[in-house]
């Protein structure tokens, strides 16, 4: 494998939003009279806000209208924008600033492949925006992970076929993602959790220092 590429997650790899979403969704919870867990959120983890408004009724046994899903998804984003707005370098992973370093010293272009809307916000707000080649968001796409559409946009971003392309995901539904677009996956969290991934770390901070060089003399 000669050239490669890199795909990014955001929530969980880059930066960790998870702890602002689990909040805002809990307070939501709360208005619903739903028990929401930190448990329940994993659910959540790496699929669309549409998708999660569902997760968050079926787990409470709570039908809306259509109109009242709208509304609540609206106030959703408002509430999470207020924790972004608040959001800077420090917010930024063990491990993402090294890597980034060493990807750029061995011409490895990468990209973002987030189900965020809020994406380049956030990259903005932590400072990392303009290192991305592209950045491939929820208002790129159609289909929520584990849908394979936001990293076989990503490797159209990055030039390269999909079987070239190394996905860094700490959600189960995003390691489903890579590996159905026929992508190299790395899971970046619990293994047990994430057992369906080619490799496996606990954070960045454990990416071994040939790990590219090795994937790239494949």
């Amino acid at each position: 494998m000669n050239k490669i590429g890199v795909v990014f997650d955001l929530d969980g790899v880059i930066v960790d939003t998870a702890k602002y979403h689990f909040l805002v969704w809990k307070n939501l919870a709360n208005t619903l009279n739903i028990e929401f867990t930190e448990a329940h959120n994993e659910l959540l983890k790496g699929v669309s806000r549409v998708r999660s408004l569902e997760i968050l009724l079926n787990i409470g046994n709570v039908t809306l209208p259509e109109d009242t899903k709208q509304d609540i998804l609206i106030k959703k984003n408002e509430d999470y924008l207020e924790y972004i707005k608040e959001m800077n370098a420090d917010e930024i992973l063990p491990g993402v600033n090294k890597l980034l370093n060493e990807l750029d010293n061995k011409n490895i272009e990468y990209v973002l492949g987030s189900a965020s809307k809020n994406a380049p916000l956030i990259l903005k707000q932590v400072g990392l925006l303009h290192r991305f080649k592209a950045i491939v968001d929820g208002n790129s796409v159609s289909k929520a992970k584990p849908d394979p559409e936001v990293f076989l946009i990503g490797a159209e971003k990055l030039n390269l076929k999909p079987e070239c392309c190394i996905v860094f995901e700490d959600a189960i539904a995003g390691i489903e993602a890579a590996n159905a677009a026929n992508m190299m996956s790395v899971g970046v969290g619990d293994e047990e959790t994430l057992s369906e991934a080619n490799f496996n770390f606990n954070n960045l901070t454990e990416i071994p220092t040939h790990f590219f060089d090795e994937i790239i003399s494949e």
